[in-house]
């Protein structure tokens, strides 16, 4: 039993199916985010929130974190 396990993954027969599901999986939450986001008091929400201001606050970080990482 083992061994029919290893060997159907080592023909990556299962990775197919595995890649299919992750991408079923992205595609649901870009559709559920794009849902919520179009309603318009959720939209004024989150434009007062400030999305835009706080992504170029983190910017920095981020450029930060991928120059150590480069060391």
């Amino acid at each position: 039993m083992a061994i029919d396990l290893v060997e159907s993954t080592a023909s990556g027969v299962d990775n197919g199916k595995d890649t299919l599901y992750m991408l079923g999986g992205v595609a649901l939450i870009v559709f559920g985010a794009g849902l919520v986001l179009s309603n318009p008091s959720i939209r004024r929400y989150v434009s007062s929130f400030g999305v835009g201001n706080m992504a170029t606050a983190v910017i920095p970080d981020v450029e930060r974190y991928f120059r150590l990482r480069s060391m």
